[in-house]
């Protein structure tokens, strides 16, 4: 099965993780160094373990692919998975006068009312971002994250780079260039982001008529994130692959370090004990010829038929 790298990954890290602390104070099981690979020929590489929304992979994405960095797009797209950074920042500003929301990582862990409480302030504040401009432009908007460093890097003279149409542009005049490279990490620029990039640098590589991707990924949370990861850059590769008329090939995802959260054990035991289901397929809207043109209904998959999602909470 497709699913089977990731979940060899699961259980390798559950199994012969070593404990660690991290920045959030939850705690993981990590390993240093691993790499998955998936042919896009057989599938889309969607879990079906559990069920992962890929409404939110696909306005996640489009968000990308806009330059944009305000969560103010997703919020209007129901996809709340960068709020929590956002809202971090503005409960450690001196506008916030509500209770006292810090030390989230391990309050969340052990109590319940202090849960309740963050969802019903969290809840406030994404209203706010949605309805009130001026706050939602300063407190919705996460730094120089994603969008802006694939779209808008900042050169030393000003002027700013488009990294995804250079590689679009490459990919149809020189498709062999060992330079088909678009990286996050901007280390001027990582001080100002709400999270620094944990997706940090992918290439492109023509083959036979196929288009090839490798990730790299300085920090995987297995059980949350990577699913999401997976199946946004086998998206983008395909979206990409259809623009320049190539077939996909492989997704080849390289983790530095591959953790599993403390509080996520209980969930990935119990993902790890389903028995996976053939990949679904992806449909891609064939009168939309540019990458940037994509809109929600244009990206679809067809035969998704996984089991039930699994619950967790996000460690900010």
């Amino acid at each position: 099965m497709l699913e089977d790298a990731y979940l060899d990954l699961a259980k390798k890290v559950l199994n012969e993780g070593h404990r660690k602390s991290d920045r959030t104070g939850t705690g993981t099981l990590s390993l240093f160094g691993y790499q998955m690979r998936f042919n896009l020929q057989e599938g889309f590489p969607l879990l079906t373990t559990k069920k992962v929304p890929f409404g939110l992979i696909k306005s996640e994405l489009l968000w990308f692919l806009k330059g944009d960095t305000n969560i103010r797009f997703l919020l209007q797209h129901h996809n709340h998975i960068w709020d929590e950074w956002a809202f971090q920042r503005f409960i450690e500003s001196p506008d916030y006068h509500g209770p006292d929301m810090t030390d989230f990582g391990r309050r969340s862990l052990v109590d319940a009312d202090f849960n309740q409480q963050y969802q019903a302030e969290k809840n406030a504040f994404d209203d706010r971002i949605l309805n009130d401009q001026a706050f939602g432009d300063h407190y919705g908007d996460l730094g120089l994250v994603y969008g802006s460093q694939w779209r808008a890097w900042q050169g030393k003279n000003g002027e700013t780079i488009d990294q995804i149409a250079n590689v679009i542009e490459t990919l149809r005049t020189h498709p062999d260039s060992r330079r088909m490279i678009v990286s996050a990490w901007n280390p001027v620029d990582v001080p100002s982001m709400a999270l620094p990039p944990c997706h940090t640098l992918f290439q492109f590589y023509v083959n036979d008529g196929k288009l090839s991707c490798q990730l790299y990924q300085r920090s995987g949370d297995i059980f949350l994130g990577v699913p999401f990861n997976i199946a946004s850059y086998a998206l983008l590769t395909s979206l990409i692959a259809k623009e320049v008329g190539l077939e996909v090939g492989d997704f080849v995802h390289t983790l530095g370090d591959a953790h599993i959260y403390s509080n996520h054990i209980e969930q990935i035991t119990t993902q790890l004990a389903r028995t996976p289901k053939a990949a679904p397929q992806l449909w891609l809207n064939p009168d939309k010829s540019s990458i940037f043109d994509y809109e929600m209904a244009d990206i679809k998959v067809t035969g998704y038929d996984p089991a039930p999602a699994i619950k967790a909470p996000v460690a900010v």
